[in-house]
C-alpha cells in the first residue's frame, strides 16, 4: 500500500518529552476520507498513554483523539462526505462491523476489539495507529462524523471525547425535564456534563470540592452548587437526585454520593480513578440503587450528540495552545490547571 510521510508530534519513550517526528499515512482506500487536521483536543488519556501509565503503550506514540478538520480527499465509494466538509474523528477509527454490538451501533463495545485512534493495531499498514497530533488522518467514512456548521470548530474538538463521554450516560439513563441530576467534579468532563444535562431540560446540581468554582458552575448552567466537603450541604440533598454523573478520576467517597440518590436512582462513573472505589452494600440495597459505569458512545450516538450540541449551541470551554506547548500543557493537566480543555492549533505544526 502506498503511503504519505507527514509531520506529527509524539514520544519515543515514557520518560521522553513529546517532539516532532514523521509518520506514514495510508493512501485512501475506496471507503476512506482524508482529513486535514485543523484542531485537536488534549484528553487526559493522551497523557496517560504517552507516559505509559496504563501500561501497554507502543512507541513511537502519537496521541490525540479529539480531531476536527476539513475533508481534502475522498475514496471512490464514499457516500457521506465530500471535499470541504467540516468533520471530526473521535476515539475509534475502525471495528469488526460484524459482531452483535457493531450491528447495534455500539462499536465501542466491539467483541473483536475496536481500533482506537492511537496506540491500537493498524490493520492497513501494520504496526500501531497514530492519533491527531499530526497534519492529516485517513479514516473509514463510517468512523467520521459531521461537525455542525454553526459550532466553533476548535471548541468542538473536545466534544469527540468529553462530549460523548458525558452525553452517552445522560441519554442512556433518560435524563430530561422533571429529573434532578447531580454532576460531580467540574473539569474537562464535568463542565460538559453540566451543559448537556441542562440542555436536556434537567435540574442540575453541581458538586465541587472548591468554593472558587461556584460561580463557574452556575455560568455553565448548574441550578444549584454544593460544596462536597460540607456535610450539611450534602445532607440537604439526601435522597433527592434521580441520577448522578460522577466525573472524578481521583479517589473519592462514592457512598456519600449514592446516599443522595432517590429510590431506583443511578450513579454512573465516567471518571477513571487509578484504584478501586469501596462501595458499601447498604449504599445500594437500601434504595434499590445502581452503581454503573459508562464510556464513549458509538458512531451513531456521537453524531446524535453533535447534532444536539449544534441545536443548543454547546461547545467546550477551551484554552488554545500551539503544538510546541504540549509538554507544558501535560504538566498543567496534572495540576488541573486548565479551564477546561486544551486544544492544539495544528497550523503550528506546519511551520
Amino acid at each position: 500500500m502506498h503511503t504519505e510521510v507527514i509531520k506529527a508530534y509524539g514520544t519515543t519513550a515514557a520518560t521522553t518529552p513529546l517532539d516532532q517526528l514523521s509518520i506514514n499515512r495510508r493512501e485512501p482506500t475506496p471507503h476512506d476520507v482524508v482529513i486535514d487536521i485543523l484542531f485537536c483536543g488534549v484528553c487526559h488519556s493522551d497523557l496517560h498513554t504517552a507516559r505509559n501509565e496504563w501500561h501497554g503503550t507502543i512507541y513511537p506514540c502519537v496521541p490525540g483523539h479529539e480531531i476536527v478538520g476539513k475533508v481534502v480527499r475522498v475514496g471512490d465509494h464514499v457516500k457521506k462526505f465530500k471535499v470541504g466538509d467540516q468533520v471530526g474523528v473521535g476515539c475509534l477509527v475502525d471495528s469488526c462491523q460484524e459482531c452483535q454490538y457493531c450491528k447495534e451501533d455500539l462499536e465501542q463495545f466491539c467483541e473483536k476489539g475496536a481500533t482506537q485512534t492511537y496506540n491500537s493495531s493498524d490493520k492497513h499498514l501494520g504496526g500501531q495507529t497514530y492519533g491527531g497530533y499530526s497534519q492529516k488522518v485517513v479514516v473509514n467514512e463510517g468512523f467520521v462524523v459531521h461537525i455542525p456548521e454553526n459550532l466553533d470548530l476548535a471548541a468542538s474538538s473536545p466534544l469527540l471525547c468529553a462530549g460523548i463521554t458525558t452525553y452517552s450516560p445522560l441519554r442512556h439513563w433518560k435524563v430530561g425535564p422533571g429529573k434532578k441530576v447531580g454532576v460531580v467534579g467540574i473539569g474537562g468532563l464535568g463542565h460538559m456534563g453540566i451543559k448537556i444535562a441542562k440542555a436536556m431540560g434537567a435540574h442540575v446540581v453541581a458538586f465541587t470540592t472548591s468554593e472558587s468554582k461556584f460561580e463557574e458552575a452556575k455560568r455553565l448552567g448548574a441550578d444549584e452548587v454544593v460544596l462536597s466537603k460540607d456535610a450539611a450541604q450534602m445532607r440537604a440533598f439526601r435522597g433527592k437526585l434521580h441520577f448522578i454523573l460522577d466525573c472524578v478520576s481521583a479517589e473519592h467517597d462514592v457512598n456519600a454520593y449514592l446516599s443522595l440518590l432517590r429510590v431506583d436512582g443511578s450513579l454512573a462513573l465516567v471518571g477513571a480513578p487509578e484504584f478501586p472505589l469501596p462501595v458499601a452494600a447498604f449504599s445500594l440495597i437500601g434504595g434499590r440503587k445502581s452503581f454503573a459505569g459508562s464510556a464513549i458512545g458509538g458512531l451513531a450516538e456521537t453524531q446524535e450528540m453533535l447534532d444536539f450540541c449544534g441545536e443548543h449551541n454547546i461547545t467546550a470551554d477551551i484554552e488554545m495552545i500551539n503544538m510546541q506547548q504540549i509538554n507544558e500543557a501535560y504538566d498543567r493537566l496534572l495540576k488541573n490547571d486548565v479551564r477546561y480543555r486544551f486544544v492544539i492549533d495544528m497550523a503550528s505544526l506546519k511551520h
